[in-house]
């Protein structure tokens, strides 16, 4: 049975771990510190720090790149490691550590969306399939050779948390099911191709607000990409909303307003109109849009 390092962080790095757990011996499992979060400013644990507690696995919690380096030296030697979305840059010791060095679960189809947000950047993009590549990590930002790699058609209605869930699910098992193949020599990796390199810039504050001069088709991908977190945003009367679903619409007001149209509000952009599904005024839940207007006084606005 081979012994290796696991290092991940959120939710999407939880199948794998789970999966890596009841076939091999995980001698040590990595994440990032607690973090503070929401108003009360608690530190809360990482998901990949609980399911590490649930299992009895041997935790670090590294602060810097020289306590992570050291983290695997103490607990070692590995055959190799795994990461998932364990969110810091690895310097070489690290990656030279295990004997057969580091793979990487990530979530898009390399070298399309190398970076930090690729199944956003996706999403956004209106890209009609995605998948998981297995590579070798390497310096560069996920330029290593791929091990193995699986696409998937992307569903018309799935927004980037739910098609990080099912990308999780697959990427789980295609690690699971390669990494004895990989350790044995028997399954070689291949450089990746130099033709149709993007990259999946992270998600800054710029990327969330929709603006009525995008096209409707656009705003829509930006919704389904940025939903459910940070979720993308609409000025609405004044008032900041955060928009979590959305379609568009064959009925549709002036671009910069919005009105009520069977039932549901829909917004005016420049070659049409989007119906904004689901959606949250600031200090509320989220609500349907039908729920939304029979909570307005006025059948219509101004969005920007």
């Amino acid at each position: 049975m081979a012994r290796v390092v696991f290092l991940g962080t959120p939710q999407a790095a939880v199948p794998t771990l789970d999966l890596l757990n009841e076939s091999h011996d995980v001698g040590l499992v990595v994440t990032q510190p607690d973090r503070p979060k929401g108003r009360s400013k608690r530190p809360v644990p990482p998901p990949v720090k609980l399911l590490a507690l649930a299992r009895g696995l041997e935790l670090a919690q590294p602060a810097s790149r020289a306590e992570l380096a050291d983290a695997i030296e103490a607990h070692g030697p590995f055959d190799a490691g795994v990461v998932v979305a364990f969110g810091r840059i690895l310097r070489p010791e690290v990656l030279e550590a295990p004997e057969r060095g580091l793979l990487n679960v990530h979530f898009s189809l390399l070298p399309r969306w190398r970076g930090a947000a690729p199944v956003a950047r996706a999403l956004m993009a209106g890209d009609p399939m995605t998948g998981v590549t297995i590579i070798e990590l390497d310096e560069g930002l996920d330029t290593g050779p791929v091990v193995t790699a699986q696409a998937i058609d992307i569903r018309d209605d799935e927004n980037a948390g739910e098609l990080t869930n099912r990308l999780a699910t697959l990427g789980a098992r295609l690690l699971v099911d390669s990494i004895p193949a990989y350790l044995e020599g028997d399954l070689e990796p291949v450089s990746q191709s130099n033709e149709g390199v993007t990259y999946a810039e992270k998600i800054e504050h710029r990327d969330r607000p929709i603006h009525p001069s995008s096209e409707a088709t656009a705003v829509v991908a930006q919704v389904r990409g940025l939903a459910p977190s940070p979720a993308a945003t609409l000025e609405i009367d004044g008032d900041l909303h955060k928009i979590f679903a959305a379609r568009v619409s064959a009925k549709s007001p002036e671009a910069g307003e919005w009105s009520t149209i069977d039932g549901v509000p829909v917004i005016g952009l420049s070659d049409g109109g989007v119906e904004l599904v689901t959606l949250q005024p600031a200090g509320k839940k989220p609500q349907s849009g039908a729920e939304w207007v029979r909570g307005r006084h006025r059948a219509g606005g101004v969005v920007r």
